[in-house]
């Protein structure tokens, strides 16, 4: 079974993932903070693949992918990287990132990499969805590599009904249709998006992201899915301290987590 598949049979509430961009703030890093963040109890990594144009990310995550592009971090870098990290990690390992590397790389060679190197599923927020069910699903199934999709206060009930209906690992409901970034609290026209995806019943476990910076924000992502997504708000303490280990303990202090 897939690692996100057995992460959620186990676990169905305050699950914890944290995204990180690869190559951010140190070139050779990468494993050092994925080590940091299981052994401190993080559930799920997301590990970005740095792009100069980062669409969907706010300042600090085009500033961290900006600084690992100068750093020289490449996909192929990454997956070097991560050959020996299932020697290291078990907690389910995500890759994030957008369309235009990841298609220069050649997207079955990059599916084929995942699975050697262990990577359970991708997030390719620039990917439509009807363009990944004709052309991206059935390789991705091939080499068991769950692909993640995002849903916005703009999707529509039967659009979230059709990706629920037509993916197996999680859905990422992005909160609100700003970029990443930090946020203070949901407001109610978010709390009333949530509610309606919580009324859908659907099939599929679902996390939040976007805006997670707080025990407030946290403890909201956790009240209406199975948990939260922090990235900006690591991402910035990856810098303002001295290691990953540091880094995650000041964060889970932050969201109220012991």
């Amino acid at each position: 079974m897939n690692r996100i598949n057995q992460l959620f049979q186990n676990k169905t509430k305050n699950i914890l993932s944290i995204y990180f961009c690869a190559g951010h703030p140190t070139k050779e890093g990468t494993v050092d903070v994925i080590e940091a963040l299981e052994s401190n109890g993080v559930d799920l990594i997301e590990i970005g693949i740095p792009y100069s144009d980062p669409m969907a990310d706010g300042v600090v995550i085009q500033k961290a992918a900006n600084m690992a592009l100068d750093n020289g971090m490449t996909l192929k870098l990454l997956f070097s990287q991560l050959a020996n990290v299932r020697d290291r990690v078990e907690i389910p390992l995500i890759l994030m990132g957008y369309l235009n590397p990841i298609m220069q790389y050649g997207f079955e060679d990059f599916c084929k990499k995942c699975a050697a190197c262990g990577i359970d599923g991708v997030i390719i927020p620039d990917l439509p969805y009807a363009e990944y069910k004709q052309s991206y699903e059935p390789i991705a199934n091939m080499y068991n590599i769950k692909v993640i999709m995002l849903i916005t206060p703009e999707t529509s009930d039967e659009r979230v009904i059709q990706i629920d209906n037509s993916v197996d690992a999680f859905i990422y409901v992005v909160s609100s249709a700003a970029t990443t970034g930090v946020q203070e609290s949901f407001k109610g026209t978010t709390q009333d998006y949530f509610n309606r995806i919580e009324s859908l019943k659907l099939k599929n476990p679902c996390l939040v992201g976007f805006g997670i910076s707080n025990e407030q924000t946290f403890n909201s992502a956790c009240e209406y899915s199975s948990g939260g997504i922090v990235g900006s708000k690591f991402v910035n303490l990856l810098e303002s301290t001295d290691t990953p280990h540091q880094a995650i303990l000041e964060l889970k202090d932050t969201l109220g987590i012991s």
